[in-house]
């Protein structure tokens, strides 16, 4: 089964708000009426541990008090700023390594309302180059992060493992053979728009040849291990309202439960 957590943490935000706001409205009128009903029966000042008696909320809204802020906050953080991701595959490899927690900016691309990933205000584009984390088409509960390399009305070729980009030729330089005897892998670096980063190239990998014009409000994204991605080459376009934001920063590396988190892996995406 999908676990959606931003429709868990949006719910659990409106039912603790509700319930503040129930008793608010309805019950704490009540304590304190019988607080000043209490004060004027009395001949001396009640004590405080009488007082906190008789305004004690009842749990459920106290619960709804302490966590709504909470999560409010949690809630408008990680739906409009920044949210955190864990890297679950080799498919962006040299670039992002299995077990890598990377910061998303969602405010990049655009403000979005939670779970329903409407963009109410316009800030960015994707530009190529860019590292971006969308929604993947064929299920957008599922989370995937590939680079931009085609923005709308691009024309986008693929022959012999190399891209073209309206004509013009995606030229990687070699910089080295794993392992140099035999290699099996190419490491590659490539410049697109700003960016500079490094792909793998597997050697013993066919290579499909195809062609792709991008429509408009859609992207065209392909995994930095290019060998070994899934990505638009094979299911088409990511829609403008399929973004969740641009990868910005590697923070953490944590192999698996029983290591320790490695923060001296933390640098900037490229």
């Amino acid at each position: 089964m999908d676990f959606d957590f931003s429709l868990v943490l949006v719910t659990l935000t409106a039912v603790t708000g509700l319930l503040w706001l129930v008793d608010s409205l309805f019950f704490a009128p009540g304590r304190r009426a019988c607080l000043q009903a209490a004060e004027a029966e009395s001949a001396e000042p009640l004590p405080e541990s009488t007082r906190t008696k008789i305004l004690q909320q009842p749990g459920w809204a106290d619960l709804g008090k302490s966590m709504f802020p909470v999560l409010a906050v949690v809630l408008v953080l990680r739906s409009f700023l920044f949210e955190p991701f864990q890297i679950p595959s080799g498919s962006m490899l040299p670039t992002l390594q299995i077990g890598d927690f990377i910061l998303v900016n969602k405010f990049h691309y655009g403000v979005r309302l939670p779970v329903v990933n409407t963009r109410v205000l316009e800030v960015n584009d994707p530009q190529r180059g860019e590292v971006a984390v969308f929604r993947y088409p064929n299920n957008p509960s599922i989370n995937y992060i590939k680079r931009v390399i085609g923005v709308p009305g691009d024309v986008i070729s693929y022959h012999n493992k190399t891209f073209y980009i309206n004509g013009e030729a995606l030229e990687p330089e070699l910089l080295a053979r794993l392992p140099p005897v035999n290699p099996e892998v190419l490491l590659l670096q490539e410049t697109l728009g700003e960016h500079t980063y490094t792909t793998y190239q597997d050697v013993g990998r066919p290579s499909l040849s195809a062609q792709w014009v991008v429509p408009e409000g859609h992207y065209f994204t392909v995994g930095d291990n290019r060998d070994n991605s899934n990505d638009s080459r094979y299911w088409g376009f990511v829609s403008e309202n399929l973004l969740v934001g641009k990868a910005v920063v590697v923070w953490m590396h944590w192999d698996n439960f029983f290591s320790l988190p490695d923060f001296s892996v933390m640098r900037k995406i490229r």
